[in-house]
């Protein structure tokens, strides 16, 4: 009896697309009378394979494989989810779900917390990063998957899980009773006065409650002093389109271009403009972005940009400017599909092209990037005042300044030791003064930090040994060139490990090199902000 059923030929489109367009067309009819026929030959093959493949095979696997490699002819982001993977895009955009509260990898066999969120119930009892769940429930966790975890983690709200965990220091493993709860995802990750005028907010990336939590946010700096703001998109790769749409709102008047959207039929093609009169129109912005900002976050960078909102600074984004619906199909799977394109207010299509086998597209934010890029003719676009500005690859910023890691610059040694986890695995040595949430006493004791801790030459030196063990042969004239970049990411991992995301990046502020020379620019931006409000402008 086969062990697979085929997929419905009609799709639902999930109300939160990631990217809404449109989706059916004339085009569809055309194909119809081709399906059955089509059909046929997949499941000839696929009867091929069950009868006379030497190995096992799942039926599933092969139907999931078959779906995916046919989204990826078509362009680098249509893709096909498995219900897994489905059922987590959902997540992240509700942002939220019932459980702990933890992210979980699979190390060496052993199922991992690689991070978890402030409040959570797995935060309150102690949980941190680098403990390994070694047993659920009385089971030994050896060899489990991911999957098989988080199966047995979740569970309706109020409902007790027992976990034994295995942390670096104890001899013994530490038992809790985990009660799960609702977890919510935020979006706005940090939020706080970087001086007496000057309010800052990081925005993650783009959910069903971002508009909120970034309207509180602005609140809450608002109440507290703010005259200027410094708007962080850097690292965020996206999300909602209409959570984009109101997050560019609250800095636009009413009427002004947003987004528009084209695609092959006529339903994709939509104008998104602002619907309501911004309540920060006036407020000066600079906006950071870097390489690896993406999709919602180049619409409100582009958006800003274009009607001279906020001075962009950092690297060119990402480019990647390609519609996707989000659409469920049977056995509770999901298909992204590319259904149009975006572009800012000013015309600008600002994908990168790809090459036929992705490679150089998706290796994108790994090479160095050309600040002397040439643009073609065609690609010249103008801002509401008449500024330059490109299609073609991404949304370059005003002022450049290099900063991939964190605001910071480092060689490819630095790059290393970061992408190695190295900080992190260091800052597990360390505990939070008075923390005692976990009572079992360590067999090695932990060095308790306060907040106002200072990374010591010691500890550096420390580190450095740290390095060495991890086999990482040390180069000691790029460990001299990056030593600020060291030090920072040493303070930054035991915060963010220790008390919490907004300490450990407002404490990173005070280091980190790109925002520290966007501060510098603010009196660009108030130029800037009063020339696109300027009762003429120039025309496009």
């Amino acid at each position: 009896m086969r062990r697979y059923r085929m997929l419905s030929a009609s799709v639902f489109t999930v109300a939160f697309c990631a990217l809404l367009g449109g989706f059916y067309g004339r085009s569809a009819l055309v194909a119809q009378d081709q399906i059955p026929e089509q059909y046929k030959v997949f499941t000839a093959a696929l009867d091929a394979i069950e009868a006379n493949y030497v190995g096992d095979v799942e039926s599933d696997r092969l139907v999931y494989g078959a779906i995916s490699g046919m989204l990826q002819t078509l362009d680098p982001h249509s893709s096909f989810m498995d219900p897994r993977t489905y059922a987590q895009m959902r997540e992240r955009q509700e942002g939220r779900y019932y459980g702990l509260g933890i992210s979980i990898q699979v190390v060496d066999g052993a199922i991992t917390v690689f991070s978890l969120f402030e409040g959570s119930p797995a935060y309150q009892k102690g949980l941190r990063r680098g403990d390994v769940i070694a047993q659920i429930e009385g089971k030994d966790t050896k060899g489990w998957t991911s999957d098989e975890a988080v199966r047995v983690l979740r569970g309706p709200r109020g409902t007790p899980v027992h976990i034994a965990i295995m942390r670096a220091g104890y001899e013994k493993l530490i038992e809790l009773d985990v009660v799960r709860d609702e977890i919510h995802i935020p979006t706005v990750r940090a939020s706080f006065m970087l001086d007496g005028t000057t309010g800052y907010v990081l925005l993650s990336d783009f959910g069903e409650n971002t508009d909120q939590e970034l309207g509180r946010a602005l609140r809450d700096l608002t109440g507290k002093g703010m005259r200027r703001l410094v708007f962080d998109l850097r690292g965020n790769p996206g999300g909602a389109l209409d959570q984009a749409i109101k997050v560019a709102n609250r800095f636009l008047p009413k009427g002004d271009m947003i987004v528009y959207t084209r695609g092959r039929v006529p339903n994709s093609d939509q104008d998104y403009r602002a619907t309501q009169q911004g309540d920060y129109t006036e407020l000066p912005v600079v906006t950071l972005v870097n390489r690896n900002s993406a999709s919602a976050s180049e619409i409100v960078a582009g958006a800003l940009q274009d009607h001279d909102r906020a001075l962009v600074v950092g690297e060119t984004t990402f480019g990647k400017a390609l519609v996707q619906s989000v659409y469920r199909v049977s056995e509770g799977a999901g298909v992204a599909v590319t259904t149009a394109r975006y572009y800012t207010p000013s015309g600008r299509m600002i994908q990168r092209p790809w090459d036929g086998a992705f490679d150089e597209y998706l290796t994108y934010t790994l090479r160095e990037q050309d600040a002397a890029k040439e643009h073609q003719p065609e690609d010249l676009k103008f801002t509401d005042a008449g500024r330059r500005v490109y299609s073609g690859g991404g949304v370059e910023p005003d002022r450049r300044f290099d900063g991939p890691l964190e605001g910071f610059n480092p060689t490819r040694f630095g790059r290393t030791l970061f992408a190695r986890n190295l900080f992190d695995t260091y800052a597990q040595r360390f505990s939070r003064s008075g923390d005692r949430r976990i009572t079992t006493t360590p067999t090695s004791g932990f060095r308790e930090l306060s907040g106002d801790f200072q990374v010591t030459d010691a500890m550096v030196a420390e580190f450095k040994q740290h390095v060495e063990k991890a086999r990482v042969k040390i180069d000691e004239a790029a460990w001299q060139q990056d030593l600020a970049f060291i030090r920072a990411m040493i303070r930054f991992e035991i915060d963010l490990d220790l008390f919490g995301v907004e300490a450990a990046r407002r404490n990173l502020s005070r280091q980190d090199p790109q925002l520290q020379h966007a501060l510098t620019l603010f009196p660009e931006a108030e130029a800037l902000m009063k020339l696109g409000t300027a009762p003429t402008r120039a025309a496009r």
